[in-house]
């Protein structure tokens, strides 16, 4: 079992909107950061999200009912990165905490974010103002996670005021506390934590500012955005050199492509009116970046090597026994049916009931809900009184229906039908389309005879 994280005498990336994301944080950790903070993300979003284990990019992501990654991690950071939220409600945080704890080292409570977006609802720096909250929210966290609990304050207006609450959450047992520095929390613009805009801009000045305060470790916010190279003992790196580096993560990492432009543009600074800062700031693709740098044999060898990993594992026959979960009594996995992925007139749910029909079984039932909030669906096949379905909810009843179907063939390594496996496919296809015409023909009976068409659909 790996050691808890330490906070004591440590330097470590802030938590900053946009910014925390994995490229920025395995950089920053790369150049010597002890510890990465993501970017603050609230729990009512986070609570919606299903855990993926993304075997193409090697990554844990969390996904959004609308299919965004609204965390990814890796391996490489586990043991160093932190997970700040922004919460209000003591139940939520750690519903949220408990669904990402294996996979982070520590998890953070965003007391200090003063912007309308973090306030909004009580969280932020709103917390501030009801100690018994905050209180409330760390003590059911230290004590239903088994990772490290931290938070994240502002100096209140006083100091009797600051260090009443600061002792107030020592006693529930959190791992350290983090002051954003010299500015209260009606401050719309408000200093970086840890001094970092006016006092931090070398490495050497990492250490003065630590002896300066008498505080046991220093976060980098701003100077680490503009250059995460200060991370370093051996001094700062070329900027170009750096934007290089990020540049590759992005890439390797399969970051949005807005994001990576945000990223780099913070890190141009004065120089995005330069040529690169223009073609940075026009680029709209990971490729039009890559291409700004010079990197565009890179961006093709990386998608070369990403395409060649998701083409092994959606080979013919493949088992995602590593994506597979069970949720109660029913099998899941995390996948949306493409109509386009298949070819016309045959689908997902045609295999399914032949092979089913082949087996002498009954034939697949499937039992769909909407969800109230965006009316989104989800449905459950069952065959042979086993259940699946896919975690990710469908824009219609019938994608639904065969996502599920797709759940149960992948399970049970039957052929779906896909285009590109058409060989392993093949004898079912045949089979489903002698099927679909027999069908047709007994529906043009029923016509000749009746006047009216026996409607039906898979």
């Amino acid at each position: 079992m790996a050691a808890r994280l330490s906070f004591a005498n440590i330097t470590a990336l802030a938590p900053m909107v946009r910014v925390g994301t994995l490229p920025m944080r395995l950089l920053a950790l790369d150049y010597g950061a002890d510890v990465v903070y993501c970017e603050e993300l609230i729990d009512i979003k986070m609570v919606q999200c299903h855990r993926v284990e993304n075997e193409v990019l090697q990554t844990v992501d969390f996904v959004a009912p609308d299919d965004r990654v609204m965390f990814r991690t890796c391996e490489k950071e586990k043991q160093k990165v932190v997970f700040q939220m922004g919460t209000a409600d003591p139940e939520r945080a750690l519903t949220v905490a408990r669904l990402v704890e294996k996979d982070v080292a520590a998890i953070d409570v965003n007391m200090g974010c003063p912007k309308e977006y973090s306030t909004k609802g009580g969280m932020g720096a709103a917390l501030l103002s009801d100690p018994d909250k905050v209180e409330a929210i760390l003590r059911k966290l230290v004590s239903g996670v088994s990772v490290p609990v931290t938070c994240k304050i502002r100096i209140l207006p006083s100091l009797e005021d600051t260090l009443s609450l600061a002792r107030r959450i020592e006693k529930t047992g959190v791992a350290a506390i983090a002051v954003k520095q010299g500015s209260e929390k009606e401050s719309r613009v408000g200093n970086c934590t840890g001094g970092s805009l006016d006092l931090v801009k070398t490495h050497g000045d990492i250490r003065a500012f630590k002896e300066a305060t008498g505080a046991s470790s220093v976060m980098l916010a701003r100077a680490a955005m503009w250059n995460p190279s200060i991370f370093r003992s051996a001094g700062l790196l070329p900027l170009h050199d750096v934007m290089i580096q990020y540049l590759k993560y992005a890439l390797r990492y399969d970051n949005h492509a807005f994001n990576s432009k945000y990223c780099l543009c913070q890190m141009l600074r004065d120089k995005v009116e330069s040529v690169l800062g223009k073609r940075v700031q026009a680029a709209q693709t990971n490729l039009e970046l890559s291409e700004a740098y010079g990197l565009e044999d890179l961006f093709k060898e990386t998608q070369t090597q990403l395409e060649a990993r998701r083409d092994a594992l959606l080979s013919p026959g493949w088992r995602q026994d590593n994506v597979i979960t069970m949720d109660g009594d029913v099998t899941t996995m995390a996948l949306k049916f493409q109509r386009r992925e298949y070819p016309p007139q045959l689908t997902p749910k045609m295999f399914l009931l032949e092979w089913s029909r082949r087996q002498k079984m009954e034939q697949p039932t499937y039992q769909t809900v909407q969800r109230a909030q965006d009316r989104a669906f989800q449905s459950t096949v069952t065959v042979q009184d086993r259940k699946y379905r896919s975690s990710l909810w469908s824009k219609s009843k019938k994608f639904a229906e065969q996502a599920s179907a797709v759940v149960c063939l992948r399970s049970l390594g039957i052929p779906e039908g896909r285009i590109g496996t058409e060989n392993d496919a093949w004898p079912q296809k045949r089979k489903i389309e002698d099927n679909r015409n027999a069908e047709e023909k007994r529906k043009k009976r029923t016509v000749d005879a009746d006047g009216e068409p026996d409607t039906g659909s898979l």
